[in-house]
């Protein structure tokens, strides 16, 4: 080891493990994530399909969650088949730039959305709150302009990891215990000091997920401040109806996310094979689940998806 911080020599060739401590278990744990992919991709891509054909479907709502689904399509396709190939193969080997570009991919498109989940907000909040400037505030070019920006927030506070990991030198161990890359799991693998990605990647966290659910969260508070005013119990059963989904989706998003987040940072006698699993379920659980839930609580799709399945019914 010491030869190689003398020499500066750095690992271009990683090798993910999987999950350290189950090997012999992978062809199992291989079934639920297979089953997830293949439902996040059946049901996020038919979500798209009936949005962007159904006329009906075009209004701003709608097209939020369509950029919701085209995320989680791109999230689980960056992280399931990584692992589906180190369990079935025990293909785990990695370069380093498609390491660091698997992990920019994947953490801009956890970005994203979340700041597609904030916008959501926002678009209930007008709904609610202002139902007579809905259609004039939330035009189809101001959607467009915010799909953009929440692209570019997330690849423009991303980029610069990119070269705090291309500084570093990896001349400790290329073996990753995990099924995928990321930042500080293979910084803390540097010889370097990587007080700079760690206060960097924090910053990122706070500027970005931390703020958007802080803004979410006042959404919502003056969403109900907004409802309770409501002078018919009807009136007010619709209008938090209409915000059931966005919630659900909400509190699958950021739950796995936070519950993570605190075992990693104070749970340090969980095993290792717990905290890589719980970081799969953050990646897992929302692509898979997020059509189930808007197909099972909107109205319009339920009756798009029985006219695809029941043509007859025309």
């Amino acid at each position: 080891m010491l030869s190689l911080n003398r020499t500066g020599v750095s690992h271009t060739v990683f090798y993910l493990l999987g999950i350290p401590g189950l090997e012999d278990q992978h062809l199992w744990i291989s079934i639920p994530f297979f089953i997830s992919y293949a439902t996040a991709l059946l049901g996020n891509s038919l979500l798209i399909f009936i949005i962007l054909t159904r006329r009906s479907l075009r209004e701003p709502m709608f097209l939020f969650l369509c950029m919701l689904a085209g995320a989680d399509l791109v999230l689980s396709t960056c992280t399931v088949p990584q692992a589906l190939a180190i369990f079935w193969f025990r293909a785990g080997e990695i370069s380093l730039d498609r390491c660091i570009t698997q992990f920019f991919i994947i953490h801009c498109i956890f970005i994203s959305e979340s700041g597609i989940l904030l916008v959501m907000a926002f678009d209930r909040y007008v709904a609610i709150c202002h139902p007579l400037r809905y259609t004039t505030v939330l035009t189809h070019t101001l959607i467009g302009k915010i799909g953009v920006t929440i692209v570019l927030r997330s690849y423009c506070a991303l980029f610069p990891i990119v070269f705090l990991l291309k500084r570093l030198t990896f001349c400790q161990s290329n073996v990753l215990p995990h099924t995928g890359c990321e930042h500080i799991g293979l910084a803390k693998y540097a010889c370097n000091d990587i007080r700079v990605n760690i206060w960097y990647g924090l910053f990122v966290i706070v500027s970005t997920v931390v703020l958007d659910v802080l803004l979410i969260f006042v959404s919502y508070m003056l969403i109900l401040r907004a409802v309770f005013h409501m002078p018919s119990q009807d009136a007010r059963h619709k209008a938090l109806n209409t915000c059931g989904s966005h919630v659900c989706i909400i509190i699958l998003f950021y739950g796995p996310a936070i519950f993570t987040t605190l075992t990693q940072r104070f749970g340090r006698h969980i095993p290792a094979h717990i905290h890589i699993l719980l970081a799969n379920v953050c990646v897992l659980a929302p692509p898979m689940l997020n059509p189930i839930i808007y197909g099972i609580k909107t109205k319009a799709i339920r009756e798009q998806v029985a006219l695809i399945f029941s043509p007859k019914q025309k």
